[in-house]
C-alpha cells in the first residue's frame, strides 16, 4: 500500500488514494490525457501494488507501453451457478487434496468477496401461456438440481466470503446492475472504484455504470477468489464517439445490433471500449447497459461509459441509498472519473458511430453480428413467398419466441414497449400462433412490478408471454421441451424451424435442438414474430391479421410511440419497486451461519457433483508434447458451444447414454451446463455439438460431415467423438487439436478447456484464440500455440494422419517449433507463437494448471510457517 498518496475525501469521513498525484509525479500533466480505464487501473495500482513496482507499472499506463505485466486486484468476484458452482467444486476438491497432504482444508477460502447467483439452472418446460408456469418450472428446477443445490448450500456455510442468491430471483448481470454494484466501494475507511471479474462473458454489463467488470473463465475467477492478482498488460483502449440521436421507434436493441456489426467490422477484439460524446450522454443507463452487455459480441473485453448525471439518475431510480448515490458523485468528481473531467482523454484509435443512422434491426441467423434491417428482410433471403399447406406449420416456423436475457429485460423502455405492442395487438384481436412456445423471463422481479403498475403484464400474458422464470433461459439453451405434437411435425417434415429471442446469443444449435437457426430482436419485435409465426415474413410490410372491422393490421399499426413509452416509464417505474425486491434479497441480519464440515461429503451416485480428478491419474503425469495425434482438425469460428455445448442432453448422445445408465429418466436429463460439476458427465460433452465439422471426417465426395465425429488413427476408423476419446484415453495417447481463426469464441466456459484436457489434449494450435478461452486453456495446463500469419492447417496440408511434436523453451510469446511427422515419413518444422502471454501464464502452465499451482504454493507457505 502506497500510503503517501492516501488523502481525505472532501465532504466525507472517508479517505481515497490519489492516483492523479501519483501519475503526475512521474510525468507532470499526464493524468489529463489518460482514458477512463487507465485512471481506474492507476488507482488500483496506487492502492494495491507493491511500492517497489509502482512506478514501473504506472509507466505502462502513462506511456501506453505493453512490455510489462502489472497486477490488477478486482474488488469482488461474481458467478452464476454453473461456472460458480464448478469453481467451488474445484475449491472443494482442492480442500481434499490439501487435507491428503497434511494441510488444513478449512484455510482454503475465497479471500475476495464472492457473490453467486443461481440463475442458469431453469429450463422453460412450461411456456408463458400456462398461468402457473413460474411455479411449475421452479418445481422442476428444484427436483432436477437437488444434488447441485445441496452442494451450493454447503458452500455458503463451509466457505468464508461466499454470498448465495437462491434460484428464482433473477439474472446475475441484471441483479449486479440494479443492486450489487455500489459503483464506489468502501473498505476500512477508504473509498475506491468498484471492480470485478465474473464467470460469464456478459459480466461487462455493469461497465455501463463506469465499473470495470470483465468476463473470465471459472479458472481465472478461482485465482482472483484466492487473493491472487489478475495479471494484465495494458489493453488496447479504443474511444467510441457516439453522435446523433436515435430516430423515433428505434430501441436500444436496434442500436446494439447495429453497433455489434460495426464494431466487429472495426476489429476491436480484446479491446476496452470507452463510449463518449453527445450521443452517449443522451442514452439512458438502461440503453447503455444493453450496449455494454454485448461487449463479447463486439469481440471486446469491456464496454465502458463514464460516470455522469445518467449514472446518478439510474442509481436513484433503482432505489440505492442516498449516501451511496452522494458518494458516487463526490468520489467521481474529486478523482477525475466524472465525464466532464475526461474531455482531454486521448485514445490510440477513435471510432465514430452516428446513432441517427440506426434502423429497426434483427440479427441472424447464427451470429449476433449478422445484422439485417427489418426493411431488408426480403432482400436478405430470410423472407420470401413460401407455399404453406393449410393446417400445417409453415416453412420458417417460429417455434420459440422468448423475451429473455439481461441484455434487454434490464431496460424499462424495451419492456414497456413490448407491453404496449401486446396491448395494441390484443385490441386488434390478434393472437399468438399455436406452434409458438412463448415466454417472458425477466432478469429481475422489479420488471414484473413495473409491468403490473403499468397494467401491461396482463396484456403480455394474453398473448402467451406470462412470466416463466426469473433466470437465464433461452439464451443459455434452456428453452425446454416442445409440445410433442409440434416436435413430431418439425422432425417428420424436416421443417426449417427457428427461434426469435431478445437475447445476446443465437449460435446454431444453442437455443433449442429443433430450432435450426435463431434471430435476435427487441422485445416488441419478439411479440410481433409470435403473432406472425414464421421468420418467412416481411415484418414491416406483411399483414399480421385483421381486426374486428376487417382492417388489415401491420406492424406500424401496433408500434407504440416514443412519447407513450417514455410517459409510462416515467409514471410506472419507481424506486420502491427495486427496494421491495432487493432489500429483503440482500438482508443478512438475523441469519446465523450454520456450521458445515470443511470437507464436502461427495455423493457417489451423483451425476451433478463429483470430486474433481485434477490431482490424480493422467492429469498428474508429465505432458510430453511428443507423438501427439489430432483429435480434431477444425475451421474458423469454433465456439465454446462446439467445444462443450450447454443445451439439452439428448438420449442418443454420449452423455445421454451415460445418464440413462446411471438411472436418470430422460425427462430429467437436464442440460449439459447443469452437469458440469460431474466430470464423468461433462467430459462426454466434449465436441458433442451436432453442428461441429471435424475436417478429419468426410463423405465419399470429400465433403466435411457435420456431427460429433472423429477418426481414430492410425486405423482411420470413424466413430462418435466420445468413442475416439475413450480409445485414446485407454491408449494413453497424447492429443492435439488443430484449428483456424477465432478459436473458442462465445461464452466463457471452463469445460471447453477441461474437457479437452481430460481427453488427453496437450496442445491446441490455431490461427487465433478468444481471450477467455486462451486463459482457460492455460489454467488447465493445455498449451495454446498460434500459427504465424499466412500459415494454417490448409497451407500445411494437415489431414489428421500425422503425429505432432512441440519443441523449444516455453517463455512468454516465444517462438516454438511445431514438428509435423507425416505418414509418408516426411518431417516438417513450423514456427508457432507460444500463447503463454506472461510469466504468470508460464508459471501456471508449468505447474499443470491453476489449482495445481495454488496447492503447491499453499503447502509451501504452510510448511514455511
Amino acid at each position: 500500500m502506497n500510503t503517501q498518496f492516501r488523502k481525505a475525501l472532501p465532504g466525507t469521513k472517508l479517505d481515497f488514494f490519489d492516483a492523479r498525484a501519483a501519475v503526475d509525479a512521474i510525468k507532470p500533466g499526464a493524468w489529463a490525457g489518460l482514458p477512463y480505464t487507465s485512471r481506474v487501473l492507476a488507482e488500483n495500482l496506487v492502492r494495491r501494488c507493491d511500492p517497489a513496482a509502482l512506478n514501473d507499472s504506472l509507466s505502462q499506463l502513462i506511456e501506453r507501453k505493453r512490455d510489462l505485466d502489472f497486477p490488477w486486484f478486482p474488488a469482488r468476484v461474481v458467478c452464476h451457478d454453473i461456472l460458480g458452482q464448478t469453481a467451488l467444486v474445484d475449491l472443494a476438491g482442492l480442500r481434499d487434496a490439501i487435507a491428503e497432504q497434511g494441510g488444513d482444508p478449512a484455510q482454503v477460502n475465497p479471500v475476495v468477496p464472492t457473490q453467486l447467483v443461481v440463475d442458469h439452472s431453469l429450463a422453460v418446460e412450461c411456456g408463458g401461456f400456462d398461468p402457473d408456469a413460474f411455479n411449475k418450472n421452479r418445481a422442476i428446477e428444484d427436483r432436477r438440481n437437488e444434488d447441485r443445490f445441496d452442494f451450493i448450500n454447503w458452500t455458503k456455510n463451509a466457505f468464508r466470503n461466499v454470498d448465495v442468491i437462491p434460484p428464482g430471483n433473477g439474472i446475475l448481470h441484471q441483479i449486479n446492475l440494479e443492486r450489487m454494484s455500489p459503483v464506489i466501494q468502501v473498505t476500512d475507511g477508504v473509498a475506491y472504484p468498484d471492480t470485478l471479474v465474473g464467470t460469464d462473458s456478459h459480466t461487462p454489463m455493469v461497465d455501463a455504470l463506469g465499473v470495470i467488470a470483465i468476463g473470465v473463465g471459472g479458472l481465472e475467477a478461482e485465482t482472483v477468489m484466492l487473493g491472487r492478482a489478475s495479471w494484465m498488460r495494458l489493453p488496447d483502449i479504443i474511444g467510441v464517439e457516439l453522435t446523433g440521436k436515435a430516430q423515433p421507434g428505434i430501441t436500444a436493441t436496434d442500436i446494439v445490433l447495429a453497433l455489434t456489426e460495426f464494431l466487429r467490422r472495426e476489429k476491436v477484439v480484446s479491446a476496452y471500449l470507452e463510449f463518449y460524446g453527445a450521443g452517449a450522454a443522451s442514452l439512458t443507463l438502461g440503453d447503455r447497459a444493453t450496449i455494454s452487455n454485448m461487449a463479447p459480441e463486439f469481440g471486446a473485453t469491456a464496454a465502458m461509459f463514464y460516470i455522469d448525471e445518467q449514472t446518478i439518475k439510474y442509481l436513484k431510480l433503482t432505489g440505492r441509498e442516498d449516501e451511496t448515490v452522494a458518494l458516487v458523485e463526490t468520489y467521481a468528481k474529486e478523482t477525475g472519473l466524472w465525464a466532464d473531467a475526461l474531455a482531454g482523454a486521448e485514445y490510440e484509435r477513435v471510432l465514430k458511430f452516428d446513432l441517427s443512422t440506426v434502423v429497426r434491426n434483427i440479427a441472424g441467423p447464427s451470429n449476433p453480428h449478422k445484422r439485417v434491417a427489418t426493411t431488408d428482410l426480403a432482400k436478405a433471403g430470410i423472407t420470401g413467398k413460401v407455399e404453406n399447406e393449410p393446417g400445417l406449420m409453415p416453412d420458417g416456423a417460429v417455434i420459440i419466441a422468448a423475451i429473455t436475457s439481461c441484455t434487454n429485460t434490464n431496460n424499462p423502455r424495451n419492456m414497456i414497449a413490448a407491453g404496449l405492442l401486446a396491448r395494441n395487438a390484443n385490441k386488434a384481436g390478434l393472437l399468438r400462433k399455436p406452434w409458438v412456445k412463448s415466454s417472458l423471463a425477466p432478469g429481475s422481479k422489479a420488471v414484473t412490478l413495473y409491468l403490473e403498475e403499468a397494467g401491461l403484464l396482463p396484456e403480455l400474458e394474453k398473448l402467451g408471454f406470462g412470466v416463466v422464470a426469473y433466470a437465464c433461459t433461452s439464451c443459455n439453451g434452456m428453452s425446454g421441451a416442445l409440445d410433442p405434437v409440434i416436435q413430431k411435425e418439425v422432425v417428420e417434415r424436416d421443417l426449417y424451424a427457428t427461434a426469435v429471442l431478445s437475447g445476446n446469443r443465437n449460435f446454431d444449435g444453442r437455443i433449442h435442438p429443433y430450432a435450426k437457426q435463431a434471430f435476435l430482436a427487441s422485445p416488441p419485435l419478439v411479440v410481433a414474430y409470435a403473432i406472425a409465426g414464421t421468420i418467412r415474413f416481411d415484418i414491416e410490410k406483411d399483414v399480421l391479421g385483421t381486426d374486428a372491422n376487417g382492417k388489415a393490421i401491420t406492424l406500424k399499426d401496433l408500434w407504440p410511440s416514443d412519447e407513450e413509452i417514455d410517459a409510462i416509464v416515467a409514471s410506472s417505474v419507481k424506486p420502491d419497486h427495486f427496494r421491495k425486491v432487493y432489500i429483503p434479497m440482500f438482508d443478512r441480519s438475523g441469519q446465523a451461519q450454520e456450521a458445515a464440515a470443511p470437507l464436502y461429503d461427495w455423493r457417489p451416485q451423483s451425476t451433478y457433483i463429483r470430486r474433481p480428478p485434477y490431482w490424480e491419474g493422467a492429469l498428474a503425469g508429465e505432458r510430453t508434447l511428443k507423438g501427439m495425434r489430432a483429435l480434431a482438425v477444425l475451421g474458423d469460428n469454433i465456439t465454446t458451444d462446439h467445444l462443450s455445448p450447454s443445451n439439452a442432453i439428448m438420449m442418443d448422445s454420449a452423455a445421454g447414454e451415460y445418464l440413462h445408465k446411471m438411472g436418470l429418466p430422460e425427462e430429467d436429463f437436464n442440460s449439459y451446463a447443469t452437469h458440469r460439476g460431474d466430470h464423468l458427465t461433462a467430459q462426454r460433452a466434449t465436441f458433442a455439438n451436432p453442428t461441429l465439422k471435424n475436417e478429419m471426417v468426410r463423405d465419399a465426395e470429400g465433403k466435411v460431415k457435420a456431427g460429433s465425429l472423429a477418426r481414430i488413427e492410425p486405423e482411420g476408423k470413424v466413430t462418435r467423438m466420445w468413442e475416439a476419446i475413450e480409445t485414446y484415453m485407454e491408449r494413453k495417447q497424447p492429443l492435439i487439436v488443430i484449428a483456424g481463426a477465432d478459436y473458442g469464441q462465445g461464452s466463457s466456459r471452463d469445460w471447453a478447456a477441461k474437457g479437452v484436457r481430460l481427453a488427453g489434449v496437450e496442445a491446441i494450435v490455431a490461427e487465433g484464440f478468444e481471450r477467455i478461452h486462451r486463459t482457460n486453456l492455460v489454467g488447465m495446463g493445455v498449451l495454446p500455440l498460434e500459427f504465424k500469419p499466412g500459415v494454417n492447417r490448409l497451407t500445411l496440408g494437415i489431414d489428421g494422419t500425422e503425429t505432432f511434436d512441440v519443441i523449444g523453451e516455453r517463455a512468454p510469446r516465444a517462438t516454438l517449433t511445431l514438428v509435423i511427422n507425416r505418414r509418408n515419413g516426411e518431417r516438417v518444422e513450423v514456427p508457432v507463437t507460444c500463447r503463454l502471454d506472461s510469466s504468470e501464464d508460464v508459471s501456471i502452465y508449468e505447474a499443470g494448471g491453476v489449482l495445481q499451482r495454488f496447492a503447491q504454493d499453499f503447502l509451501a507457505n504452510a510448511k514455511a510457517a
